[in-house]
């Protein structure tokens, strides 16, 4: 009877921690689908990223710059910023839902054939993890950015998910999203924005704290170029 009554004791604690745990989980689910859901129509006053930089540089003492934020409507933006931006971070984006498995496909070749490793993350996945998430590379916040970009595709449209990336991309230190980065590198809205300026802007998205559109090396340059070419093909979005 002894043994018998502790085996049931343990096996109803299993059941109460199972159903512990599969609440919690369908509680985060909940919440985390209601959070994507309201920025359909919302505008972030703020994004994860951003308080995570300053709850870090406050329990660091790191300097914190303080940021340019300044929310701009996609139609207030240059219809030639938000082209070079999809030539030069995601030609796929009207067609894909999320993930570029063929810009996936053609980064594990080249990391085979030069042993370069490159990203191929697509605008979705971007906005996921700065929106989101903290900026820590690690397994989980992999895993949360590969569920937050399901979410979003599923719960906003293409557009909406254009006009958050451009509005929270980090474009620079204390920079971020294009209003910012247009005036702050050009003097201008974003809406003035010209084809080369706002190539310029593209060219550096990949690495914005080592790359200057005002003070632009080669390889800037070079994208710039790339990215010139390309603008025309893309979709008006």
């Amino acid at each position: 009877m002894g043994r018998s009554g502790k085996g049931g004791r343990i096996a109803a604690l299993r059941r109460w921690l199972l159903k512990v745990l599969l609440s919690m989980v369908l509680l985060a689910i909940g919440l985390t689908v209601l959070e994507v859901a309201a920025l359909r129509y919302l505008d972030p006053p703020c994004t994860t990223n951003m308080a995570w930089r300053r709850v870090r540089s406050l329990l660091t003492s790191r300097s914190y710059h303080r940021l340019r934020y300044d929310w701009r409507d996609l139609d207030r933006i240059s219809p030639h910023l938000r082209k070079a931006v999809l030539a030069g971070e995601d030609q796929r984006f009207p067609s894909h839902h999320g993930f570029d498995f063929v810009e996936l496909e053609n980064a594990v070749l080249q990391a085979v054939r030069e042993g370069q490793v490159r990203g191929a993350s697509t605008i979705t996945m971007q906005a996921a993890r700065t929106v989101f998430l903290w900026p820590d590379r690690t397994l989980l916040r992999k895993a949360l950015e590969a569920y937050y970009t399901v979410l979003m595709e599923l719960f906003w449209d293409k557009r909406r998910i254009l006009e958050i990336y451009l509005n929270t991309v980090d474009w620079g230190t204390g920079i971020m999203g294009a209003e910012a980065a247009s005036r702050t590198y050009f003097g201008i809205g974003c809406h003035r924005v010209t084809p080369r300026q706002a190539a310029l802007l593209a060219a550096i998205l990949p690495n914005p704290h080592r790359w200057s559109p005002v003070r632009p090396g080669r390889r800037v340059l070079e994208r710039q170029q790339r990215i010139l070419r390309d603008m025309p093909r893309m979709p008006d979005l």
